[in-house]
């Protein structure tokens, strides 16, 4: 019996682990990738002006992302990527440059948060109530239904947590969304909370391994071909692709897997509901020499435009999150202005700016709000041969790393057990 030929339509993270997948299964996979190479809206590439290898964005990915490690441990990369431990968040004041380190505890009960040397400055006990706020959040409540108090803690610990977390303002982010990543993090203690950053670039640990790996096994790699249509026979299943280059007929047993953002799904299935709006994230790569050898990887920004900076040998970079206001602000004007926090952060306030990339992601997810939730559909479309795939697709995880490889993971799954 011929193996099953599947067809995966998107080489992001999403389409990539569902073609690990599938091709280790035993399916013939083809990915179609418009783009001239794979990793979607986790990708790399050389910057001229810094002459540096950088990200489009930079990922945070925690010790609680079971799907990533598996992800890793498949495609023999496991080894390129850093691992925080014991789990501990410095943060920093853009302001009056005061430093502070987040460390949960071993186990459940964080009893970190009663302790100065592990817990947010000039916090009280009283106001971590608005945590149990949270975590019992409706599916209509917004993170700041929960978390109204707009005080030390909101300023130094939520606000740059729930921003990141959500790439939405938190007055409109789904709050049930945020309890869950707290859920499996924090909420179980330091070894599942500890900060996961790639060593060398998102390419090097999350998308060469992969694409190495589907080669070896295979797996047919189209890229520069954009996907411009699907023909459905009269059962309503999948029959043949349009693409830019070929018509790409399927045999009866063919699966299809459309792991592409939603904002272009409409194309293809223009009558399957999708999440609406998107948010941009904000990126700035400076270049500061050694100075940026005794930081660490990643450090937290309170009172800034930016929520998180991560160290990568001699390039800082920076992240802005729910950054759409920024998005027709000039790049120049741009690292002008957020240069001086990122200086107070390397201890350096008077240093000059150095040479500075900035990166617009202007879809970087899409709107994190409650209306939106119910409209994640899952892997089902209603089509007996396709499946979806994306971070948009899973409900209740943010749209992160670790949701793109599971609906990648769910699709192939569903693709699998059907051609059984």
């Amino acid at each position: 019996m011929p193996p099953t030929e599947t067809v995966i339509v998107g080489a992001g993270l999403a389409g990539l682990a569902a073609a690990l997948s599938l091709s280790e299964a035993g399916h013939q996979v083809t990915v179609l990738e418009a783009a001239p190479g794979a990793g979607g809206r986790c990708r790399s590439f050389h910057d001229p002006l810094l002459d540096r290898i950088i990200d489009n964005g930079n990922h945070l990915m925690m010790t609680a992302n079971h799907d990533v490690f598996a992800y890793l441990d498949e495609i023999g990369a496991s080894d390129r990527v850093g691992i925080g431990a014991p789990a501990a968040f410095p943060f920093v004041d853009a302001v009056s440059g005061e430093q502070w380190t987040v460390r949960p505890n071993a186990g459940p009960v964080p009893w970190w948060i009663f302790l100065r040397d592990r817990s947010v400055p000039g916090v009280r006990i009283r106001d971590w109530l608005s945590g149990l706020r949270l975590l019992m959040a409706g599916p209509d409540v917004t993170v700041s239904d929960c978390i109204s108090d707009k005080g030390p803690l909101w300023e130094r610990f939520w606000e740059p947590l729930a921003i990141a977390a959500l790439n939405t303002d938190p007055s409109e982010g789904a709050a049930r969304l945020l309890a869950n990543t707290c859920r499996l993090t924090f909420a179980k203690g330091e070894r599942l909370s500890r900060p996961v950053t790639v060593r060398t670039s998102l390419a090097d640990s999350l998308i060469d391994p992969a694409l190495h790996c589907l080669r070896q096994r295979g797996v047919s790699l189209r890229f520069g071909e954009r996907v411009r249509g699907l023909e459905r026979n009269t059962d309503g299943a999948v029959a043949a692709i349009e693409t830019s280059r070929d018509r790409l007929e399927l045999p009866s047993s063919g699966q299809v897997i459309l792991a592409v953002p939603s904002w272009n799904l409409a194309d293809l299935l223009p009558d399957q509901p999708v999440p609406t709006g998107a948010r941009m994230i904000l990126n700035l790569h400076y270049s500061v020499g050694d100075l940026a050898r005794h930081m660490p990887p990643l450090t937290g920004m309170t009172r800034s435009l930016a929520q998180w900076l991560f160290v990568r040998e001699d390039i800082v970079s920076v992240t802005v999150s729910a950054a759409d206001r920024h998005a027709d602000r000039e790049a120049e004007t741009l690292a002008r202005k957020i240069w001086p926090d990122v200086a107070v952060a390397l201890g350096q306030p008077e240093m000059a700016q150095p040479p500075c990339r900035v990166v617009k992601e202007r879809r970087a997810t899409f709107a994190e709000t409650p209306a939106n939730e119910p409209l994640r559909p899952g892997p089902d479309c209603g089509i007996t041969n396709a499946w979806l795939a994306g971070d948009w697709t899973v409900r209740g995880l943010p749209a992160t790393i670790e949701g793109a490889i599971r609906s990648g993971r769910l699709a192939a799954g569903k693709a699998i057990r059907s051609s059984a």
